[in-house]
């Protein structure tokens, strides 16, 4: 059930990437529309995994996580039934808001149900294994509902998936929790939203205000200065919400810093593949999703292997290979143009899947394990973090070297090679930065710590 619903998660990450052609026509609205409706979801999932992953510790990680499958289920109808772009959005948020729940709640049930690091690598490979599914479905799904009806029933797909999940988890999952997870720490929480929210508010709206704007500018300053306080305020604290300790440990550090490029490349590139099928290489809207397959279905296939390959040669190698293999894919993919074959397309998106599956659940692994199993729900809220801010960053940069290109003279098509080149160089510059960082490191760090106790399990 944890699987499932992060399943729902992936599946609504993907799905409404197959919609952004349908949504701009019948809202009637430009880039920064399309980014405010993938945008506004991440926002508020980079903005409240951590928190998410603090409160399914001390509250129990059966409860957030089904109350964060409510709240998705509810949004998602509120997004279905939007008679407007700014109501769209504004369900997108609450989206987010359920998002940042499940997420968290999932991956630290799993941690609970499996306290040995062999096992729990295996484990996550599997919850990677179905996030891959959601990811591969989603294309597809979404171009067949959008075809058949229009981009309302992406979200009404959702509705079936959320009552089954909590009708299916209410009497199966067990629940757990952290049996000494302080008090709730009220100024880290509130200091960590307003950090996230500030940066990523800058980074969406950069391209279309001008990074040089007033509003971008004090945005990035505000950003600066909550990072500043908070990490004064954890370090004061008592019982800190995110212990700064945890960055002690050079395998927690690298493996979120690595994800931060992962969630850049990988959806920064993700948001714009449809858009080129559609609008570049003249495909239908189910033709375009049928032709973005082979990037999730690759992921489907290889995430399971990905954590076993971890579980026996350490997650470093793994990563080390899977981003140089995603950063070839989408260097490889930088030079398709309007009158490629498919047959010369295809191979690229399937390494480019390949490659980021290799990398997500061994770098998802390695936060969780650098850690105790009471702290789990609290590792995999700042993983999870991590990878959204790097999507923030992807869609935001990503877009606005589209838009700058385009002012400058270029084709749409044209500016996108220079888009899914240049996150194919971020994936090469980090297979780079954690392979020097492989040679240095001990033998013993490529699994992960032994547990350091057992979890408390509430029936």
């Amino acid at each position: 059930m944890a699987c499932l619903g992060q399943f729902m998660v992936l599946l609504d990450s993907t799905i409404v990437g197959a919609a952004l052609p349908d949504m701009q026509a019948r809202l009637h609205t430009e880039m920064t529309g399309l980014q405010w409706i993938v945008n506004a979801y991440v926002l508020l999932v980079a903005m409240l995994l951590l928190t998410g992953g603090v409160f399914a510790d001390r509250f129990g990680r059966k409860r957030v996580f089904l109350s964060g499958a409510v709240v998705f289920t509810l949004a998602s109808v509120v997004c279905a039934l939007a008679p407007s772009l700014n109501w769209l959005i504004t369900g997108r948020v609450l989206q987010g808001i359920g998002a940042a729940a499940m997420s968290p709640g999932s991956l630290a049930l799993l941690a609970a149900a499996y306290p040995v690091p062999q096992e729990r690598v295996k484990a996550i490979g599997l919850w990677a294994g179905f996030s891959g599914i959601g990811l591969a479905a989603g294309p597809l799904a979404g171009g067949i509902l959008v075809e058949a009806f229009d981009w309302r029933a992406i979200f009404f797909v959702n509705v079936p998936i959320g009552v089954i999940l909590l009708l299916a988890a209410l009497p199966i999952l067990r629940e757990s929790r952290n049996p000494n997870a302080p008090a709730i720490d009220i100024p880290g929480t509130i200091l960590s939203i307003l950090a996230v929210g500030t940066l990523t508010y800058g980074l969406i709206e950069g391209g279309a205000r001008g990074w040089t704007s007033p509003v971008i500018l004090g945005s990035f300053i505000l950003a600066v200065v909550f990072i500043a306080v908070f990490v004064t305020v954890e370090a004061r604290s008592a019982t800190p919400m995110m212990p700064l300790r945890l960055f002690r440990s050079a395998l927690f550090t690298v493996s979120n810093t690595a994800m931060v490029m992962v969630g850049f490349s990988l959806m920064g590139s993700v948001f714009f593949l449809s858009q080129f099928f559609v609008h570049v290489q003249g495909a239908s809207i189910l033709n375009s999703g049928l032709e973005t397959l082979p990037i999730s279905l690759a992921m489907a296939i290889a995430s399971p292997y990905a954590g076993r390959l971890a579980a026996r040669y350490g997650f470093r190698i793994v990563v080390t290979v899977g981003l140089a293999v995603a950063g070839l894919g989408l260097l490889a993919f930088g030079f398709v143009h309007s009158d490629t074959g498919y047959a010369n397309v295809w191979w690229r998106l399937a390494v480019t899947g390949v490659g980021f599956a290799l990398t997500m659940s061994p770098l998802t692994g390695a936060a969780i394990q650098s850690v105790s199993p009471q702290e789990s729900g609290l590792a995999s809220g700042i993983s999870s973090t991590t990878r959204q801010i790097g999507a923030v960053l992807g869609v935001a940069v990503l877009g606005a070297i589209v838009t700058t290109r385009e002012a400058g003279g270029a084709s749409f098509g044209a500016s996108l090679n220079t888009v899914f080149m240049v996150a194919g160089a971020a994936s090469l510059v980090t297979a780079v930065f954690t392979g020097l960082w492989l040679v240095k490191a001990k033998p013993a760090e490529s699994v992960g710590p032994e547990p350091r106790r057992q979890v408390q399990t509430v029936d």
